[in-house]
């Protein structure tokens, strides 16, 4: 994960110092804690590792506000939180991005108002932020292998999702 999408998840803009940071952890660790939310486990996931980049930073950096998006962190829980409980979805969260793949077909409108879209390439589902920007030049797909090793990579254990449907 990236200053910027680190930024995001806490849901920091302006001057950012080590004590701003931690502030913001410790508010994102009471908002997405696993006792108040189903996909908790996932977010404080993103939440530790958004923390662990920025936590030691000794300079200030500054993010203007209409390059953040604020709502990043909660668009990404309600996105977890609508496909959690599915059965036949193998879920996947590299860096700031959620892949699915598995029996999707079924879920197929789910995950559309969910707003998951679909890559004909990797032949899975997605989900990221609106206003994300591209890094990378047009033309340039990378694999899920290459995903996995520049960002990182959780998936979403199928035990704890079968706890949370109940069964």
């Amino acid at each position: 994960m990236n200053k910027y999408d680190a930024c995001k998840i806490l849901e920091l803009e302006g001057d950012i110092n080590p004590e701003i940071v931690k502030r913001a952890y410790r508010k994102a660790c009471a908002k997405y804690h696993p006792d108040r939310n189903p996909a908790g486990l996932e977010m404080m996931k993103a939440v530790n590792q958004a923390y662990e980049v920025l936590k030691d930073l000794s300079e200030t950096i500054n993010f203007d506000s209409h390059d953040t998006n604020q709502t990043y962190g909660d668009d990404l829980n309600e996105a977890l939180n609508a496909i959690i409980a599915l059965s036949g979805l193998e879920i996947e969260v590299c860096g700031t991005w959620v892949w699915v793949s598995g029996d999707t077909f079924a879920h197929k409108e789910i995950l559309k108002a969910a707003g998951y879209k679909w890559a004909s390439k990797k032949m899975m589902w997605y989900f990221r932020p609106e206003e994300y920007k591209k890094r990378h030049k047009k033309g340039n797909v990378y694999s899920m292998e290459e995903i996995r090793l520049r960002h990182g990579s959780s998936k979403v254990n199928p035990i704890e999702r079968r706890a949370l449907r109940g069964v």
